[in-house]
């Protein structure tokens, strides 16, 4: 039993790191592919600002600046299968740097994604986007 939980344990690190590579990758330099990444029905999150489904994502995404992301930690968890549909679903949380084409500051921020395997394929079912500034 312990073997099988740290097996889940590992098969969501390594997820998370190939997940994040392609997102940041597409969000990056690709991204008018980003919305392939989202569940048609998925939500994301971006400083408060709440989205709803692939395609008003895509919208959302397309509409802010050029940006470079850098990962500095990156941690993730399997869900039990009977809290989402029966589906493999790992919860990431990472955190890092983002600049913007418009200003070359450095902002620290925290993401944290809910994705699922739906037909042999990662979609991300919920992200929740936060630059870390500080709280007045």
């Amino acid at each position: 039993m312990a073997e099988v939980v740290i097996k889940n344990i590992d098969n969501a690190c390594e997820t998370a790191e190939e997940f994040t590579k392609v997102y940041y990758q597409q969000v990056d330099h690709s991204r008018h592919l980003t919305s392939k990444l989202y569940m048609d029905t998925g939500l994301l999150v971006w400083n408060g600002n709440g989205i709803n489904g692939n395609e008003k994502i895509q919208k959302f995404l397309m509409d802010l600046p050029p940006s470079s992301h850098t990962l500095k930690t990156l941690d993730a968890q399997p869900l039990a299968e009977n809290l989402v549909a029966n589906k493999l679903t790992y919860l990431i949380q990472a955190c890092g740097d983002v600049t913007y084409q418009n200003n070359d500051t450095k902002k620290p921020f925290q993401q944290t994604f809910l994705i699922v395997a739906v037909d042999g394929k990662w979609k991300i079912a919920s992200d929740c986007f936060r630059l870390q500034v500080p709280y007045s």
